[in-house]
């Protein structure tokens, strides 16, 4: 594809988006930044919420991983959609009633100052990690499509890969991205759409060949049962509920959106809907992950050694000038749409968690592009490091990072105990360093067993089972009035 073509594409696309925030974000101030003023369309945060939720990893690394493990994925999203019916039962409600800005408040209303810093710091890792693993991503892909003609290094691309989400998120925050998340939405799934039928016309397939064809394949079997797999069916359903709970229900990120809604019903009939719509986009992402390796094939491709960049590779050199400019709005916009609320969720915890919400403006565009460097070494050290699907890097760095935060809410809301506040932050920095050494020997230590996304769920009970031992029962308070017969 013409490198002017792509850099008409990008920055059009950029452009379209500081419109959306110029619009959105006159006479802004904290409120609107954190909260959106609590008067968002329910209907407008559940459709941008699927974009958020797949970001660049499910359209990069999903379609591409299909020729590695089939539909196994396909097991952690019906996981998925029970966790999200969890997060609308139980943890909506809950946040709700609290009337929270930041959902790590419960923890300091629930235990106490040093276990409510705690899982704010929790937070803060997981939310830099995740997203800036999802945004290498995309600053690869505009590497290849764009900055490699020109011989820029890949750290400049993700300079001004950062840079850009910056300039249309800082002064609206969270009010902003409840309608660039839609645009995105909307363009990421029309580009997988459009390269899905571009495909059918190369293959020569109707409607009902393309579903025989991908029946068929033996890159669509979705059930494992071989216990010791990483993709057994019931390691894949409890780890998609899991981490649906922690990285929605327990994450900032998601929480603000939700929280933007104007009141629980609303809120809860966003996730409903949100959560069949997301089941039925992954279906989309791995229909197309077998439709490209059955193109490949037959047309004599070789597969690129690195099965994120199979989309890629195949979009821009051999599907068309449509295609091409159809994949790099759709990767943009999954990255950014995941990116762009992350950068804003990580400023709005610091302030309200840290800085108990008295921020003047101008300290909070300072936070904000605090969080914006740190995301830039992050990425620019994984991209010396990677070697694996991001996909599984994100879900297996969730393993570590979340899983204090689901043993935390875990155990707040399931019982009154009372915890001693002082040793919470020790538990919960030594549960991740349990939960590696459990993994790291499991096939010694548990009869050839290998931990896959279940992590979470592991580390979550080693969590768990730390605050037991630091808790007692709450005393009754007795009446200092003396009984009389």
């Amino acid at each position: 594809m013409n490198i002017w073509i792509v850099f008409g594409i990008v920055f059009g696309y950029f452009g379209l988006l500081l419109l959306v925030s110029w619009l959105t974000s006159r006479n802004s101030n904290n409120e609107s930044f954190f909260t959106g003023n609590r008067k968002s369309r329910w209907y407008l945060v559940a459709f941008g919420m699927i974009g958020a939720s797949l970001s660049g990893v499910t359209f990069i690394s999903v379609p591409g991983e299909v020729g590695n493990t089939g539909w196994s994925y396909f097991q952690f999203v019906l996981g998925n959609l029970v966790g999200y019916w969890v997060v609308a039962q139980v943890l909506i409600p809950l946040y709700y009633r609290l009337k929270l800005v930041s959902i790590y408040t419960y923890l300091n209303q629930r235990f106490g100052i040093r276990t409510y810093k705690t899982g704010s710091i929790f937070f803060l890792i997981s939310q830099t990690i995740g997203a800036s693993f999802r945004l290498f991503l995309v600053a690869g892909v505009l590497q290849l499509a764009f900055f490699n003609s020109f011989g820029i290094p890949f750290w400049v691309t993700v300079f001004i890969t950062i840079l850009l989400i910056w300039a249309y998120t800082f002064r609206g925050g969270i009010k902003t991205i409840v309608w660039t998340d839609t645009l995105q939405t909307l363009f990421m799934l029309t580009s997988v759409v459009v390269t899905i039928v571009v495909i059918m016309n190369k293959l020569d397939l109707d409607q009902q060949s393309v579903l025989n064809a991908i029946g068929e394949s033996k890159l669509s079997k979705i059930f494992t049962w071989d216990w010791q797999s990483p993709q057994n069916f019931f390691k894949q359903f409890f780890a998609g509920i899991a981490v649906v709970i922690v990285m929605n229900g327990l994450d900032q990120n998601m929480m603000q959106k939700n929280l933007t809604c104007k009141n629980t019903k609303e809120a809860q009939k966003n996730i409903y809907w949100f959560s069949l719509s997301f089941v039925l986009a992954n279906v989309m992402f791995l229909c197309l992950g077998v439709l490209l390796y059955i193109f490949a094939q037959q047309n004599g491709i070789n597969i690129p050694e690195r099965t994120d960049d199979l989309y890629a590779f195949l979009a821009l050199n051999h599907f068309g000038l449509l295609v091409g400019i159809m994949f790099l709005l759709g990767i943009t916009a999954a990255a950014y749409s995941s990116a762009d609320s992350a950068l804003t969720a990580l400023t709005t915890s610091f302030c309200v968690d840290f800085l108990n919400g008295n921020v003047t403006q101008k300290k909070r565009l300072g936070i904000h592009l605090m969080f914006s460097a740190i995301m830039f070494v992050v990425i620019v050290v994984f991209s010396l490091i990677n070697d694996q699907s991001v996909v599984t890097a994100v879900f297996k760095v969730a393993g570590y990072t979340y899983g204090p935060l689901l043993g935390l809410f875990a155990f707040g809301m399931s019982n009154s105990r009372k915890v001693k506040d002082f040793w919470v932050p020790y538990i919960c920095f030594v549960s991740p360093i349990l939960t590696y050494l459990i993994c790291a020997y499991s096939e010694q230590l548990l009869w050839g067993y290998r931990f896959g996304f279940e992590l979470l769920i592991l580390n979550g009970l080693i969590t768990f089972l730390g605050l037991i031992l630091i808790s007692e029962r709450k005393r009754m308070v007795m009446s200092n009035t003396k009984l009389t017969s």
